[in-house]
Protein backbone atom coordinates (compact mmCIF):
# COMPACT_ATOMS: atom_id res chain seq x y z
CA UNK A 1 0.00 0.00 0.00
CA UNK A 2 1.29 3.41 -0.72
CA UNK A 3 0.30 7.21 0.72
CA UNK A 4 -2.12 9.17 -0.82
CA UNK A 5 -0.23 12.43 -0.62
CA UNK A 6 -2.50 14.53 -3.74
CA UNK A 7 -5.94 15.37 -4.04
CA UNK A 8 -6.38 14.40 -7.65
CA UNK A 9 -6.39 10.62 -7.25
CA UNK A 10 -9.15 8.77 -8.86
CA UNK A 11 -12.22 7.88 -7.28
CA UNK A 12 -12.20 4.40 -6.26
CA UNK A 13 -15.22 1.92 -7.51
CA UNK A 14 -15.54 1.31 -3.79
CA UNK A 15 -18.52 2.85 -2.57
CA UNK A 16 -19.39 3.73 1.25
CA UNK A 17 -22.01 1.98 3.29
CA UNK A 18 -24.30 5.04 3.38
CA UNK A 19 -23.88 5.06 -0.86
CA UNK A 20 -27.02 3.97 -2.69
CA UNK A 21 -26.22 5.37 -5.73
CA UNK A 22 -25.48 2.17 -7.09
CA UNK A 23 -29.09 1.12 -7.30
CA UNK A 24 -29.87 3.09 -10.10
CA UNK A 25 -27.68 1.29 -12.22
CA UNK A 26 -29.65 -2.54 -11.61
CA UNK A 27 -31.57 -4.36 -13.65
CA UNK A 28 -34.16 -4.54 -10.92
CA UNK A 29 -34.58 -0.80 -10.92
CA UNK A 30 -37.87 0.15 -12.00
CA UNK A 31 -39.61 -2.98 -11.70
CA UNK A 32 -43.15 -3.13 -10.11
CA UNK A 33 -43.02 -3.75 -6.44
CA UNK A 34 -45.77 -7.27 -6.76
CA UNK A 35 -42.65 -8.68 -9.08
CA UNK A 36 -39.75 -7.64 -6.95
CA UNK A 37 -41.46 -9.26 -4.27
CA UNK A 38 -42.31 -12.31 -6.19
CA UNK A 39 -38.99 -12.70 -7.70
CA UNK A 40 -36.36 -11.75 -4.90
CA UNK A 41 -38.25 -12.23 -1.42
CA UNK A 42 -40.11 -15.41 -2.80
CA UNK A 43 -40.69 -18.32 -0.58
CA UNK A 44 -37.94 -21.11 -0.27
CA UNK A 45 -39.94 -23.51 -2.17
CA UNK A 46 -40.16 -21.60 -5.02
CA UNK A 47 -37.67 -22.80 -7.44
CA UNK A 48 -39.04 -21.20 -10.63
CA UNK A 49 -39.35 -17.88 -9.20
CA UNK A 50 -35.60 -18.16 -7.74
CA UNK A 51 -34.01 -19.36 -10.94
CA UNK A 52 -35.59 -16.41 -12.91
CA UNK A 53 -34.34 -14.29 -10.35
CA UNK A 54 -31.14 -15.77 -10.64
CA UNK A 55 -30.64 -15.09 -14.60
CA UNK A 56 -31.51 -11.63 -14.26
CA UNK A 57 -29.52 -11.08 -11.20
CA UNK A 58 -26.34 -12.91 -13.45
CA UNK A 59 -26.25 -10.07 -15.91
CA UNK A 60 -26.55 -7.49 -13.61
CA UNK A 61 -23.87 -5.03 -13.78
CA UNK A 62 -23.84 -4.39 -9.88
CA UNK A 63 -24.13 -7.43 -8.95
CA UNK A 64 -21.21 -7.48 -6.29
CA UNK A 65 -22.14 -4.03 -4.89
CA UNK A 66 -25.57 -5.88 -3.92
CA UNK A 67 -24.21 -8.65 -2.20
CA UNK A 68 -22.08 -6.25 -0.30
CA UNK A 69 -24.86 -3.94 0.36
CA UNK A 70 -26.49 -7.02 1.99
CA UNK A 71 -23.64 -8.44 3.88
CA UNK A 72 -22.55 -4.90 5.58
CA UNK A 73 -25.83 -3.89 6.67
CA UNK A 74 -26.85 -7.80 8.25
CA UNK A 75 -29.50 -8.11 5.55
CA UNK A 76 -30.71 -11.38 5.83
CA UNK A 77 -33.92 -11.96 3.75
CA UNK A 78 -34.58 -11.81 -0.17
CA UNK A 79 -32.10 -12.25 -2.53
CA UNK A 80 -29.03 -9.83 -3.23
CA UNK A 81 -26.47 -9.91 -5.72
CA UNK A 82 -28.08 -13.51 -6.55
CA UNK A 83 -27.29 -15.30 -3.72
CA UNK A 84 -30.57 -16.35 -1.60
CA UNK A 85 -30.93 -15.80 2.09
CA UNK A 86 -29.59 -19.71 2.47
CA UNK A 87 -27.16 -19.67 0.24
CA UNK A 88 -25.99 -16.03 2.02
CA UNK A 89 -25.84 -17.44 5.33
CA UNK A 90 -22.31 -18.85 5.70
CA UNK A 91 -20.84 -15.53 4.51
CA UNK A 92 -23.10 -13.71 7.03
CA UNK A 93 -21.21 -16.25 9.69
CA UNK A 94 -17.79 -15.44 9.25
CA UNK A 95 -18.42 -11.42 7.70
CA UNK A 96 -16.24 -9.97 10.71
CA UNK A 97 -13.10 -12.39 9.52
CA UNK A 98 -13.38 -11.36 5.77
CA UNK A 99 -9.72 -9.47 4.90
CA UNK A 100 -10.40 -7.61 1.32
CA UNK A 101 -7.65 -5.18 0.68
CA UNK A 102 -9.58 -3.08 -1.70
CA UNK A 103 -11.53 -2.20 1.42
CA UNK A 104 -8.67 -1.63 3.42
CA UNK A 105 -7.49 0.49 0.49
CA UNK A 106 -10.47 2.44 0.15
CA UNK A 107 -10.81 3.05 3.71
CA UNK A 108 -7.55 4.91 3.91
CA UNK A 109 -8.72 6.71 0.91
CA UNK A 110 -11.42 8.34 3.08
CA UNK A 111 -13.98 5.91 1.74
CA UNK A 112 -17.65 5.15 4.53
CA UNK A 113 -16.64 1.48 4.54
CA UNK A 114 -18.11 -0.99 6.92
CA UNK A 115 -14.94 -2.98 8.01
CA UNK A 116 -14.64 -6.42 9.12
CA UNK A 117 -12.58 -6.77 12.64
CA UNK A 118 -9.86 -8.42 10.59
CA UNK A 119 -9.95 -5.43 7.60
CA UNK A 120 -9.88 -3.23 10.73
CA UNK A 121 -6.45 -5.05 12.10
CA UNK A 122 -5.45 -4.58 8.87
CA UNK A 123 -6.25 -0.29 9.05
CA UNK A 124 -4.50 0.01 12.54
CA UNK A 125 -1.07 -1.88 11.78
CA UNK A 126 -0.65 -0.12 8.73
CA UNK A 127 -0.90 3.36 10.10
CA UNK A 128 0.68 1.93 13.08
CA UNK A 129 3.77 1.42 11.37
CA UNK A 130 3.43 4.65 8.99
CA UNK A 131 3.42 6.32 11.99
CA UNK A 132 0.16 7.61 12.86
CA UNK A 133 -1.66 9.51 15.26
CA UNK A 134 -4.52 7.92 17.18
CA UNK A 135 -6.67 11.13 16.12
CA UNK A 136 -5.66 9.99 12.42
CA UNK A 137 -6.40 6.45 12.86
CA UNK A 138 -9.79 7.48 15.05
CA UNK A 139 -10.87 10.13 11.67
CA UNK A 140 -10.24 6.88 9.41
CA UNK A 141 -11.96 4.28 11.30
CA UNK A 142 -14.56 7.00 12.26
CA UNK A 143 -14.28 5.90 16.12
CA UNK A 144 -16.41 7.68 18.60
CA UNK A 145 -13.66 7.36 21.17
CA UNK A 146 -10.28 8.75 21.13
CA UNK A 147 -9.46 6.36 23.85
CA UNK A 148 -10.50 3.44 21.88
CA UNK A 149 -8.16 4.05 18.74
CA UNK A 150 -5.30 4.73 21.03
CA UNK A 151 -6.14 1.12 22.57
CA UNK A 152 -6.11 0.16 19.09
CA UNK A 153 -2.93 1.13 18.77
CA UNK A 154 -1.10 0.11 21.34
CA UNK A 155 -2.32 -3.40 20.20
CA UNK A 156 -0.92 -3.19 16.78
CA UNK A 157 2.43 -2.25 18.87
CA UNK A 158 2.48 -5.75 20.70
CA UNK A 159 1.35 -7.42 17.02
CA UNK A 160 3.95 -5.85 15.10
CA UNK A 161 6.34 -6.21 17.98
CA UNK A 162 5.70 -10.16 18.68
CA UNK A 163 5.79 -10.56 14.74
CA UNK A 164 9.37 -9.09 14.65
CA UNK A 165 10.73 -10.81 17.51
CA UNK A 166 9.40 -13.94 16.75
CA UNK A 167 10.83 -13.73 13.03
CA UNK A 168 13.97 -12.82 14.03
CA UNK A 169 13.84 -16.19 16.59
CA UNK A 170 12.80 -18.39 13.75
CA UNK A 171 15.83 -17.12 11.22
CA UNK A 172 18.75 -17.16 14.22
CA UNK A 173 17.52 -20.74 15.11
CA UNK A 174 17.67 -21.60 11.35
CA UNK A 175 21.35 -19.88 11.32
CA UNK A 176 22.13 -21.60 14.86
CA UNK A 177 20.89 -24.89 12.74
CA UNK A 178 22.75 -24.19 9.86
CA UNK A 179 26.23 -24.05 11.75
CA UNK A 180 25.19 -26.89 13.71
CA UNK A 181 24.94 -29.23 10.63
CA UNK A 182 27.98 -27.45 8.99
CA UNK A 183 30.28 -28.32 12.63
CA UNK A 184 28.78 -32.03 12.00
CA UNK A 185 29.67 -32.83 9.19
CA UNK A 186 33.32 -33.30 8.46
CA UNK A 187 32.76 -33.44 4.53
CA UNK A 188 32.90 -30.28 2.61
CA UNK A 189 29.96 -29.76 -0.50
CA UNK A 190 31.41 -28.55 -3.45
CA UNK A 191 30.12 -25.84 -5.51
CA UNK A 192 28.06 -26.35 -8.72
CA UNK A 193 30.03 -26.62 -11.52
CA UNK A 194 29.49 -25.16 -14.63
CA UNK A 195 29.85 -27.61 -17.02
CA UNK A 196 28.45 -26.97 -20.87
CA UNK A 197 25.93 -29.81 -20.64
CA UNK A 198 24.76 -27.34 -17.54
CA UNK A 199 24.95 -24.08 -19.27
CA UNK A 200 23.13 -26.04 -22.23
CA UNK A 201 19.87 -27.38 -20.20
CA UNK A 202 19.54 -23.70 -18.30
CA UNK A 203 19.69 -22.48 -21.69
CA UNK A 204 16.55 -25.04 -22.49
CA UNK A 205 14.81 -24.34 -19.59
CA UNK A 206 14.79 -20.72 -20.36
Amino acid sequence: MRTITTNNTPTPTLRGIADHSWQARSLCRGMPPKEVDRLFFHAASDRAAISEAKQICSQCPVKKACFDYALDNEIRQGMWGGITETERRPWHARVNKRLDYTRVKAAFEGRDIHLSGAERDAVTRHAYVRGWSPERLQYVLRLDNLDWARDLMRNAAHAVADRDRYWGADEADRSDEHVEEEAASPVQVPRQVQTDALIAALRRAA
